[in-house]
């Protein structure tokens, strides 16, 4: 179900996180207090939480920070900047990777960067959802286009990884690491994950379109369904996080841009080495689960191609191109 304006209005009005009477909130919008009421019942469908306390009014349980462009714009790099040939953001969209997926398909435009404050379907790794709360994290895809094929982008998950890291640091988020090959963590939980959908032929110009979702605020009755155990920035950082959304979403952008617009010249190589400073998961026992056999072993780390290098109980190291990857319960 898409947000209507009324919605916006009101997500708009109370993302200050103060209380609104009823009545301020009905004649701003120029519709009786009986529709705001229906009106703030359907927003608990996008994941917003709401007090009403008589005599007050309602307010939202979290303020929020909306996407801006021009907050957005405010903090991007000069040379960010003149890598994004377009932005957009979305108030309610079925997932900022199929939006771009099917737009790769009717423009050759590059650096396309989409933003969205809610996900009615986002897109996890192996089809799985990608919980997606309106307006507490950051949904972001990014549509570009290369043009020596597939081939050429192999490893871009794992400098895209580098990206983020670097992202988070500069916004005072210390302790995360990389788990092979999509994964932010932050002390074993994860934080975000990103997601590469490539197009194209396998020798010519291909698509590819890198998505990242990052938690701010999760709020626990929207991670009911989240089954593996996660983190966001709220648990993370003093203060709240997502008072910091635009500029976060900005320097993401200042990090990634680069990366990606460069990385056919760099390739993988100029970041290994920072990937495996970050790694989490070296000399950790795991499990790796491809189709329906399962390989158990110690990480080693990640060969010069960003294979993941596991070692069996015998001691024979296995290269490995994809999978998912569990850690062993000890």
């Amino acid at each position: 179900m898409p947000i209507s304006d009324s919605q916006k209005k009101i997500v708009t009005i109370l993302a200050d996180g103060e209380f609104h009477s009823g009545t301020e909130l009905a004649d701003t919008l120029d519709i009786s207090r009986s529709a705001i009421c229906k009106q703030l019942n359907q927003l608990i469908e996008f994941g917003l939480q709401f007090n009403a306390v008589s005599g007050k009014g309602y307010r939202l349980e979290s303020a929020l920070q909306l996407l801006s462009d021009r907050l957005i714009k405010k903090h991007l790099s000069a040379a960010a900047q003149s890598l994004i040939a377009e932005m957009e953001i979305h108030h309610c969209i079925h997932s900022t990777n199929s939006y771009l997926v099917e737009k790769s398909r009717q423009t050759k435009k590059t650096a396309v960067v989409c933003f969205a404050e809610y996900q009615t379907a986002g897109k996890g790794r192996r089809g799985r959802e990608w919980v997606s709360p309106f307006g507490s994290n950051i949904y972001l895809s990014i549509l570009y286009q290369f043009q020596q094929g597939p081939a050429a982008i192999s490893g871009l998950s794992l400098a895209v990884g580098v990206a983020v890291i670097r992202a988070l640091k500069d916004c005072g988020v210390e302790g995360v690491g990389l788990k092979w090959p999509n994964d932010i963590f932050w002390q074993g939980k994860k934080l975000a994950g990103i997601l590469i959908e490539v197009s194209g032929e396998s020798s010519g110009p291909c698509s590819a379109v890198v998505g990242l979702g990052l938690n701010l605020y999760l709020p626990k009755e929207k991670a009911k369904s989240i089954t593996q155990d996660w983190v966001d920035l709220s648990q993370i950082l003093i203060g709240h996080p997502v008072k910091i959304r635009n500029r976060l979403a900005a320097t993401l952008l200042n990090h990634l841009m680069p990366i990606i617009a460069n990385f056919e010249q760099d390739t993988l190589l100029s970041y290994l080495e920072e990937w495996r400073k970050y790694d989490c998961m070296k000399g950790r026992d795991v499990q790796i689960f491809i189709g329906q056999q399962t390989f158990s072993g110690t990480v080693k780390g990640i060969d010069d191609n960003g294979l993941l290098l596991l070692t069996d109980e015998r001691g024979n190291v296995r290269a490995f191109s994809s999978g998912e990857v569990s850690f062993s319960k000890t």
